[in-house]
């Protein structure tokens, strides 16, 4: 959720609302059933709502930048499934570890790496859709104790599941932002 303060910053510099069209995340203190259901909705939405967001998308507007300075779209669908292969790994890591420390990694140096222009973005599509099919067999099942469960993020500390999967939520609505955005602006 925006709070007013994020809505004036966005209102008032057209570059962050191009960066953050839909706000900064906001980790919350606890997550109530409902909004940790809604989260893994929204993850089990977002292949569907990828693959139409970049329905129609011609070669040269794959590789046109959301915003000045920013990605591709090409790189934002692969980016988008890069992430959230790492997310499904984090929190079979986090179910099955106590409190395992978890990789980061140079998401701008993977974007530049030679699989992103030479694999069709329809290859990370298909992978996201598997992804997001064992994530969401993995978070039905996992009992509500365990979204308590933690994992160590060296960049954000201690991070429980719940988190996470509210991170990842906001994370795809931030890029389907990005791409949804680039098509209205751009005309494609």
């Amino acid at each position: 959720m925006t709070t007013t303060h994020e809505t004036a910053a966005r209102d008032t510099d057209p570059s962050e609302t191009l960066k953050y069209p839909i706000g900064r995340f906001r980790r919350a203190e606890q997550y109530s059933v409902a909004e940790r259901d809604a989260s893994i909705a929204r993850l089990a939405a977002l292949p569907s709502l990828m693959q139409a967001a970049v329905a129609g998308i011609d070669e040269v507007a794959m590789d046109t930048p959301y915003r000045p300075g920013g990605w591709t779209v090409r790189q934002l669908v692969h980016h988008v499934a890069d992430s959230h292969l790492n997310l499904y790994l984090r929190v079979k890591l986090a179910l099955t570890e106590d409190r395992p420390t978890v990789k980061t990694y140079d998401q701008d140096a993977w974007v530049d790496l030679a699989d992103i222009t030479a694999v069709s973005p329809q290859v990370s599509l298909v992978m996201l859709d598997a992804t997001h099919k064992r994530l969401n067999a993995v978070l039905t099942a996992t009992p509500p104790s365990d979204f308590s469960r933690e994992l160590l993020h060296p960049d954000n500390g201690l991070m429980r599941i719940d988190d996470v999967v509210a991170l990842y939520a906001w994370h795809g609505d931030h890029h389907l932002a990005h791409i949804r955005g680039a098509r209205e602006r751009h005309g494609f």
